[in-house]
């Protein structure tokens, strides 16, 4: 059964920091590519950060790069999103995402999210 199991969210001052974490279970974690994605509340879904199988690459969104910090760790299935300098408009619920391409079918796996409120 492929679980992905966000958790880190929670209520954070403007300008303050969280670690979100993604633990995953149910699949060859090492074969996907993990992403994280948010949805504000009336918005599309929109991509924040993503990294590569093997963590050899990552790519960011314009509204979070050089504050938002994409890492996975293999050997304990997880991914994680650091996440300094939050503003209110990083209030969203964040959303986990595994996927890979396999002879040509596309593997895609969600998470449930987790919600982050920067407010004062």
């Amino acid at each position: 059964q492929v679980q992905l199991v966000e958790s880190g969210g929670g209520l954070v001052q403007p300008g303050g920091s969280l670690r979100l974490s993604c633990a995953a279970s149910g699949f060859t974690f090492s074969s996907y590519g993990m992403s994280w994605y948010r949805q504000a509340p009336g918005k599309k879904r929109e991509l924040v950060a993503g990294i590569t199988s093997v963590g050899d690459n990552t790519n960011y969104s314009d509204s979070v790069k050089g504050r938002f910090t994409i890492s996975r760790d293999n050997a304990k299935n997880t991914v994680y999103l650091q996440m300094i300098g939050l503003k209110p408009e990083d209030t969203a619920v964040y959303f986990c995402n595994a996927v890979r391409w396999w002879i040509g079918r596309k593997y895609d796996y969600w998470g449930q999210g987790t919600q982050v409120t920067v407010s004062s």
